[in-house]
């Protein structure tokens, strides 16, 4: 279906040196406040000139609960309320705001019932898929643009060489740089068909650290050298290809800046990124609210003074505007600010036709996509594929572990096999010697095992322990580091929960289809 697309104009006459200095912050908003709150955003909007929001799904998400003792609330109508809000912030804008949100996988990432696409680390799994690569990027720009959002602050560009990173993980591509780089740039070349703005993210490089930001700052000691050979690698590489905006992130890095975490150095965004890397677009921070950056800087507009100070243009998820153009316009000079808000007008140009003329997208199949990936990416890991092979065709135990999640690979097996769905404790009791398991953890993050109790753990462990197990994860790789595997273990990663993926799963365990993924990243504890 067509959808036409509303056009905002920017003004003609000049703007004050407050309107410019508001014209560089980004405060967070939420599509689910109460009605005092949202006043206050059409408030803040209409009083400082804000030039840019980005959406989060509430107060009690990930971008603000950091310590997870908020319950977030489930709202089927997410959607209609993100549009709501849309049109009465721009309204309430006298300059036409450039909305932003985090839709890495699409706007399922902060908006329930709107379509979700693979997690990067699927997507790496592909090896002869660009081109699907390219269709998720142009597909999930289209959705942006559908409902009134111009700039996705994706992808992540990180290179994941770290198994116990807490943040990046099943973000990132993988852990090759050839193959981060490539990818992106597929990604990035099919939302720019869509029109939507890009931000490639967590300069320098979030990828090897086993902090996260959002709780403490990481720290990542390298040489210059070392991180233009792998970190700042794909940063140089989509540089020169041309992005529209660099996320710096909350990062230390010792051997460029003994001092200040990389939002707020003026080594890292003016040195590196500006004059080394030769970047002359728009250099976004990663949210100001993480705890990584605002401990250090307690009083209230001093966070934003200094990453503005260091060379930031953009200041995402400030919680302090009022404080933060006040302590801007204090002491900036005329011209430094011009700079910052020259590279964001640009932007806007970019994105708001002078014209006004309404724009129709097409809509894409989520969920067709989805299928053509999960027929590309589903990867064998076997250490014996002969007793893989004899397994499938064995009497084996049916053993669903899926949380409450809906199995039909599992109810797939049990119609098509005869093999009764049953659990670990009725596996652990059997005498039969063949098991197959479907995995679904609860969590895609690896905090408290991915989700799970240490009771299932130590029963899965159990399993592969003292049975003949072929494995089906349909979740993050990285669950296989905590499932103590044997040299001889049998997985199959289907990366993914959504039907699609378990229709192909079902269709790989039948034989009637070939796993033709790769697994795109190093395991600690098993090799393939």
């Amino acid at each position: 279906m067509n959808k036409t697309i509303q056009t905002y104009i920017l003004p003609k006459e000049p703007l004050t040196l407050k309107q410019k200095v508001g014209q560089l912050f980004m405060p967070a908003a939420f599509i689910n406040d109460t009605e005092e709150e949202v006043q206050q955003m059409e408030q803040l909007i209409k009083e400082y000139h804000v030039g840019s929001i980005c959406f989060f799904h509430s107060r009690a998400s990930a971008a603000t609960n950091f310590e997870g003792k908020k319950a977030i609330v489930h709202n089927e109508k997410s959607y209609d309320r993100l549009l709501e809000l849309i049109k009465r912030y721009q309204k309430a804008a006298s300059i036409p705001l450039l909305i932003a949100i985090d839709a890495e996988w699409g706007l399922a990432m902060r908006i329930e019932n709107t379509a979700q696409y693979p997690y990067a680390i699927t997507l790496g799994a592909l090896t002869h898929g660009n081109d699907l690569i390219h269709q998720v990027g142009e597909a999930i720009g289209n959705d942006c643009k559908q409902a009134g959002i111009q700039w996705n602050l994706a992808p992540v560009v990180d290179i994941n060489n770290n198994p116990e990173n807490p943040v990046i993980g099943y973000r990132s591509f993988g852990d090759n740089r050839e193959s981060v780089v490539e990818k992106a740039e597929a990604f990035l070349k099919g939302m720019a068909i869509s029109g939507t703005l890009n931000s490639i993210k967590h300069f320098p490089g979030h990828g090897d650290t086993a902090t996260d930001s959002h709780l403490g700052l990481p720290v990542i000691d390298k040489s210059l050298d070392e991180l233009l050979q792998n970190e700042l690698y794909p940063f140089k590489k989509l540089i020169d290809m041309g992005v529209d905006s660099v996320m710096v992130g909350h990062l230390l890095l010792p051997q460029l800046d003994t001092e200040n975490p990389s939002t707020t150095s003026p080594k890292i965004i003016t040195e590196l990124l500006r004059k080394q890397l030769g970047f002359t677009g728009v250099v976004i921070s990663d949210a100001l609210n993480m705890h990584a950056v605002s401990k250090k800087f307690p009083k209230k507009g001093t966070l934003e003074k200094a990453a503005f100070d260091a060379g930031m243009d953009v200041l995402c998820f400030s919680e302090h505007v009022k404080e933060g153009v006040d302590a801007i316009l204090s002491d900036a000079s005329e011209q430094r600010i011009q700079e910052s808000f020259d590279r964001i007008w640009k932007l806007k140009h970019n994105v708001f036709s002078e014209k006004g003329d309404p724009k129709e997208i097409e809509s894409n199949s989520c969920s067709q996509l989805n299928r053509t990936i999960a027929e590309n990416t589903i990867t064998e890991l076997f250490g014996d594929k002969v007793m893989a092979d004899h397994i499938k065709s064995s009497n084996f135990l049916n053993v669903s572990v899926s949380f409450g999640k809906k199995n039909w690979f599992s109810e797939q097996i049990s119609l098509q096999f005869g093999s009764k769905t049953v659990d670990l404790d009725a596996a652990l009791q059997s005498n039969q010697e063949n098991v197959v398991v479907s995995l679904f953890p609860p969590a895609v993050k690896p905090k408290n095992q991915f989700g799970m109790d240490e009771k299932t753990v130590n029963s899965i462990q159990k399993l592969i322990r003292e049975k003949n197990v072929l494995l089906y994860l349909f979740g993050n790789p990285y669950v296989l580091d905590i499932l103590k595997l044997k040299p001889e273990s049998n997985v199959v990663l289907v990366y993914q929960d959504f039907e699609e993926f378990q229709k192909v799963a079902f269709d790989h365990f039948s034989g009637k289809s070939k796993a033709k993924g790769q697994l795109p990243i190093q395991l600690k504890t098993f090799r393939p």
